[in-house]
């Protein structure tokens, strides 16, 4: 297109200044061809192309997309919070793999990444996907400490727990729900209405290997369903895309493992 032709050639042909007031070329020039797509204007999706000069950004993806909106396209649509793989709102698929935009180092080696928002869901605009059904599944575990027993003092004591108990949560508490496991997986594509997918029963399991909680037998018996658990086959893409480095396949296998429990 013109106006890309146009942004390259600016790039290539302008001087900038350096620190000592002295004139230098810009550095290696990297394009991003991003999805675009605004439901009140556009018909369909479209790919475009933003050129950025590696030399005057930071190293992560994330950067690239501050630096196109804030000096090229202020319309470019996306999450992000943190900056330190905290919160999870800048997840989106990159050069084909799901992650987070601000952990995510540009790739110098090519002239060009892909940037796409995660895969099958829908999309509100440009990267930003409707994260609704997501949440919705995750509010329906009821992620919180359930117990039956009253104490003397009601509410007032703590429920303690002892180091080895807390340390079956390891590997699970951490998640911050950012769907990136979960739009790696293809039974979640196939069946996102159904499926709870790989994050949410991680965050179900949880609750079921938390030694404080005492609705273990209940939560069990409302994930015994041939689709809410049973759509997980183990192969792995929501470990080896989690950006914090835990295993949802391994919780869900020990879930399963465990469901005899419901009945007994």
């Amino acid at each position: 297109p013109l106006a890309l032709r146009l942004s390259a050639r600016a790039l290539s042909t302008d001087l900038k200044t350096d620190a000592a007031g002295e004139k230098k070329a810009p550095g290696k020039i990297k394009y991003f061809k991003i999805y675009r797509y605004n439901p009140e204007t556009d018909q369909k999706p479209h790919m475009q192309t933003y050129p950025i000069d590696l030399d005057d950004c930071g190293p992560m993806v994330l950067d690239a997309l501050l630096k196109i909106k804030n000096e090229q396209d202020a319309s470019l649509t996306f999450r992000r919070s943190c900056r330190e793989g905290i919160c999870g709102s800048c997840a989106m698929n990159i050069d084909g793999g799901n992650a987070l935009a601000c952990l995510s180092y540009i790739d110098k080696a090519t002239d060009t990444s892909k940037i796409y928002p995660l895969p099958h869901m829908e999309v509100a605009k440009d990267l930003v996907p409707d994260m609704n059904n997501f949440y919705d599944q995750y509010r329906s575990i009821e992620p919180w400490l359930q117990t039956k027993s009253k104490k003397a003092d009601g509410d007032l004591t703590e429920h303690r727990q002892s180091i080895e108990d807390r340390k079956l949560l390891d590997g699970m508490y951490e998640c911050i729900l950012c769907a990136c496991c979960s739009t790696s997986c293809p039974s979640y594509w196939w069946n996102s209405e159904r499926y709870l997918g790989p994050a949410v029963l991680m965050q179900a399991y949880r609750w079921v290997a938390d030694s404080r909680d005492e609705m273990t037998k209940e939560r069990l018996q409302r994930l015994d369903d041939e689709f809410k658990l049973y759509r997980c086959h183990q192969i792995m893409n929501c470990t080896r895309v989690c950006p914090k480095g835990l295993n949802p396949a391994r919780a869900i296998a020990k879930m399963m493992k465990q469901m005899p429990e419901a009945y007994a």
